[in-house]
């Protein structure tokens, strides 16, 4: 939700205690699944990655094809399911490996669990527990790049662990060292770039912060404002790879390696709640936001070594065609499909597909309800709060829904898609289904 909404930071020093033994992470593999279909595994490859927040690309978008046009009458088939705990952390999926953050036993903890069944491989303490009126636990999501794990806990620290087996190598509490917490929690989910570790700490001077992905220590940093909720991508627009980052206050356009500000966009909205990741359409970015904002398309003109920014198309307040609260929208040939939220922060959420070009809305599906999404093969796959999962045909002809099925309890993540397996978490449990055709 990031995936988010979190409240006020009880206390970020670092308390020093035992590590205490977690117990019942493992897995449950349905009894009657026959040893064939135990053994089954996904392809090896680029498809059975999902590395980071939103996929691949960091834009809920997967290239993997061979996948259930239906749901099955009981839904589609569990591989297995596993014991999780609390947090609003995203799954990341690598080299046979989930790996994600939860909250017990008084700490903030990374798990890696293996893929494919749910068994544990180990797990990592990296924070005292992080308590908020919005939501216990850790909301950003781990990043995998080559044999390390990046994660920002929800208080703010910044950790690089080690991908074989868990051991923290590097730990900064970056609100201490250059930022200001976030009211509902530090929900960035980190960005590297070049060999460097990009997240938002909201500090004057200092809104994004770059460290040394190897070495752990700071490089840049820019911006003053706050921090906000988004996390940052890379993004081809105005011509060029930029860091774009949706602060609380504005969209941010850097140059990677040395984070200079290349354009910005004030955008600020009630709370700091920019939450959505930003989108690249046809070279120019989307951001979105809920609490009754909108969306805007923004075009980036070269001027010198900087840029110009405008409106392609603007959409905002009560009317707007889109107003993505803590999910980032799908952009899929030419149509964005997103979550529109009524209100501030309000229950009534329409599904809603939108020409990304034009800001024209094409169709809606009333009350919906809240729920998160990602993308293949011309499909939506849709958590909803309700632990619901559902699947809709991408058309921007109308809602054509193809499957509906309760998987897991309350959630606000959206899956994460790997190999045909499809996993989703609450804040209990880490379930893994099969969504291969046969």
């Amino acid at each position: 939700m990031s995936q988010f909404h979190s409240a006020k930071l009880s206390s970020r020093a670092w308390i020093l205690r035992a590590v205490a033994l977690l117990c019942g992470i493992g897995s449950m593999s349905p009894a009657h699944l026959s040893a064939q279909e135990k053994s089954k595994s996904p392809p090896d490859g680029a498809s059975a990655e999902w590395p980071q927040f939103l996929g691949p690309d960091r834009n809920g978008g997967s290239s993997e094809t061979g996948l259930l046009d239906s749901w099955p009458a009981a839904g589609p088939r569990e591989v297995w399911r596993a014991k999780g705990g609390v947090g609003m952390s995203g799954l990341a999926i690598s080299r046979g490996r989930l790996i994600t953050m939860v909250q017990r036993n008084g700490d903030q903890w990374v798990i890696a669990l293996d893929a494919q069944t749910g068994k544990p491989v180990w797990q990592s303490d990296v924070a005292p527990e992080y308590r908020n009126a919005m939501g216990n636990g850790p909301r950003a999501t781990p990043t995998i790049v080559g044999d390390r794990v990046f994660v920002f806990t929800g208080e703010g620290i910044l950790a690089a662990l080690r991908f074989a087996d868990g051991k923290v190598l590097w730990s900064h509490d970056v609100l201490e060292e250059r930022g200001n917490v976030a009211e509902y929690g530090m929900a960035s989910s980190p960005l590297v770039v070049e060999g460097q570790v990009i997240v938002t700490a909201g500090g004057r001077r200092s809104t994004v912060v770059a460290y040394d992905a190897k070495a752990g220590n700071q490089i840049w940093s820019a911006g003053d404002d706050v921090a906000g909720y988004s996390s940052a991508a890379l993004l081809d627009v105005g011509g060029r790879k930029q860091i774009v980052v949706f602060t609380g206050g504005s969209a941010l356009g850097l140059t990677p390696g040395s984070g200079s500000v290349l354009w910005r966009y004030p955008y600020k909205t009630n709370f700091d709640c920019n939450i959505a990741t930003p989108l690249a359409v046809n070279g120019n970015v989307f951001i979105s936001s809920g609490e009754n904002h909108g969306s805007v398309l923004l075009s980036l003109k070269p001027s010198g070594d900087k840029f110009e920014v405008g409106d392609v198309w603007s959409s905002q307040g009560p009317q707007s065609v889109l107003r993505s609260e803590w999910q980032t929208p799908i952009l899929i040939d030419g149509h964005l499909y997103g979550m529109d939220n009524v209100g501030g922060a309000g229950p009534v959420t329409h599904l809603t597909c939108v020409n990304a070009a034009t800001g024209e809305r094409l169709w809606q599906q009333p009350r919906f309800g809240k729920g998160n999404l990602i993308a293949a093969e011309g499909k939506l796959f849709i958590s909803t709060m309700k632990g619901e999962l559902v699947l809709v045909r991408a058309s921007p002809k109308g809602y054509d829904e193809l499957g509906r099925a309760v998987v897991i309890g309350t959630t606000r993540q959206a899956p994460a898609l790997a190999g045909g397996l499809l996993y989703l978490r609450d804040d209990k449990e880490i379930v893994c289904l099969d969504v291969r055709k046969r």
